[in-house]
């Protein structure tokens, strides 16, 4: 079974775009996830790549930005490839198969109204 829960907060503003081939909508973000406890470094919180597709990409791209709660449901996926020096890179990220706006609705309204501006 490969099932990931998260709440967290959104790092940076989502990057949305659309896939030059099939022209499928994809959207990329970052959510910061506090841990339980600190690691001996001081670190409390993991930062995890999240990948949303087609109409749930659309819906993230419009409801979500830099510090907005979230809620994302989705499983797990590493994939790797060979960049330029000929090194192995690989990414981890979680692909969307639900996300909930957890930002209050108050302050949802405020940040589409800032967005129509």
């Amino acid at each position: 079974m490969n099932k990931i829960i998260l709440i967290g907060n959104l790092t940076a503003d989502p990057d949305f775009a659309i896939t030059p081939v099939g022209q499928v909508p994809v959207c990329r973000f970052s959510l910061a996830v506090p841990r339980r406890f600190k690691q001996q470094d001081g670190t409390d919180v993991d930062f995890i790549q999240i990948v949303a597709w087609r109409k749930l990409a659309e819906l993230c791209r419009d409801y979500l930005a830099k510090g907005r709660k979230a809620g994302i449901v989705g499983t797990l996926q590493t994939r790797s490839w060979v960049n330029n020096e000929g090194m192995t890179v690989y990414a981890t990220e979680v692909i969307a198969d639900e996300v909930e706006f957890l930002t209050p609705k108050k302050e949802a309204i405020k940040f589409k109204r800032e967005v129509e501006k």
